[in-house]
């Protein structure tokens, strides 16, 4: 018989199967399911399944839940899964990790959390907020994970309780560094279709550099959202650009080979007016950063976190952003000093051994 200690059982609680589309809090979910070896994962995965698609990595075991989903994406049929399911693998399992943005629902889950999850202990990774408003309306699920220090301070203002910061992880082997491409620089914007994402400042300072002497490729890598009329949006897009003087612009949808991408771009031009539900520090920003890329951010509270690894311009500011890309175009030194230092920030705050320990301390604890 025996005598090694059975290993932890933890459910993986995401709104979405960790195989279909791809969002903030799958992608964190996916990463925490393949750094942990020594526990006993369940979690949500697509059926029927889409061709292509590979199954989530995983080094620990575990079996996947099946969640009826033609497209994977995080809609109400999801979500309703989600919670039934969610409702009965807690009481099967040691601890529950739920990875759910706090959005228009969460108020009313949250309260709900003693009949949905019982008492097993609760993990709850934040990935964003889609209004501040719904924090006093909202109970914790359990220990709150925040990705950011600015979003920690929100939580806790917010009466969350005990938060915790574990910012998220890129797979630096995946990313590695790359020298400075040659040719006409490329200026890469990637984000989601919106008003508050960036795409329009992205555009305005483009053209204020380009009326100041630069000369670039504007590239708008635009993802989705459920129910977005893409075509329309992308046409808006080109309108805008081309009102605004700028003849060298390609907007794109979804990119499949996001590394080829962000390899080929000079720099990555990402001035969000806020995140709402979006990851609270961007992927595309760490993948930028992974590859040796300089980045120009807004000035948003969770971007502080980057210090001077990034150039950051107040938020909606299109002039500063743009004097600031006019510059960093202009200044081959400067681009190299901020590639050394994004990757270097990366691999000290952002790398997949100190995600894994601190999620492994943490559910040690919450075990204990």
């Amino acid at each position: 018989m025996s005598t090694l200690p059975r290993r932890p059982r933890v459910l993986l609680l995401t709104s979405s199967p960790l195989d279909g589309a791809d969002g903030a809090g799958v992608r964190l979910a996916s990463d925490v399911l393949g750094a942990l070896p020594d526990v006993e994962f369940s979690w949500f995965t697509q059926w029927p399944r889409r061709r292509g698609r590979p199954p989530p990595r995983t080094y620990g075991g575990g079996h996947s839940v099946r969640m009826l989903s033609r497209d994977g994406v995080p809609g109400v049929a999801e979500r309703a899964q989600s919670a039934l399911a969610g409702a009965v693998y807690a009481r099967r399992c040691d601890l529950v990790h739920a990875f759910l943005t706090i959005g228009r629902a969460f108020p009313v889950f949250s309260w709900l959390r003693p009949l949905l999850l019982g008492a097993r202990p609760v993990v709850h990774t934040v990935p964003g907020v889609t209004d501040p408003g719904l924090l006093p309306r909202t109970r914790p699920l359990g220990t709150t994970v925040a990705l950011s220090g600015s979003m920690a301070r929100r939580l806790r203002a917010a009466d969350f309780g005990d938060v915790r910061v574990i910012p998220p992880m890129i797979p630096l082997e995946h990313w590695p560094s790359r020298p400075r491409p040659g040719g006409l620089p490329l200026v890469l914007y990637a984000g989601h279709h919106g008003p508050t994402g960036g795409a329009e400042t992205a555009i305005e300072a483009a053209a204020e550099a380009v009326r100041a002497g630069a000369e670039f490729r504007l590239v708008l890598a635009m993802r989705g959202r459920p129910g977005q009329d893409l075509h329309s949006l992308e046409e808006g897009l080109r309108e805008r650009a081309g009102a605004a003087g700028l003849s060298d612009v390609e907007v794109r949808g979804y990119v499949a080979d996001m590394p080829e991408l962000i390899a080929s771009a000079h720099v990555l031009l990402f001035p969000p007016t806020a995140i709402g539900g979006g990851s609270d520090i961007p992927l595309t920003v760490l993948q930028a950063l992974a590859t040796g890329r300089p980045v120009i951010l807004s000035d948003l509270p969770q971007f502080a976190d980057f210090g001077n690894a990034v150039l950051r311009a107040p938020a909606g500011d299109a002039r500063r952003t743009g004097q600031q890309l006019l510059w960093l175009l202009d200044q081959p030194r400067s681009w190299d000093v901020l590639a050394e230092r994004g990757r270097t920030a990366v691999e000290e705050h952002f790398g997949p051994e100190r995600f894994a320990a601190r999620y492994a301390t943490l559910y040690r604890e919450l075990l204990s």
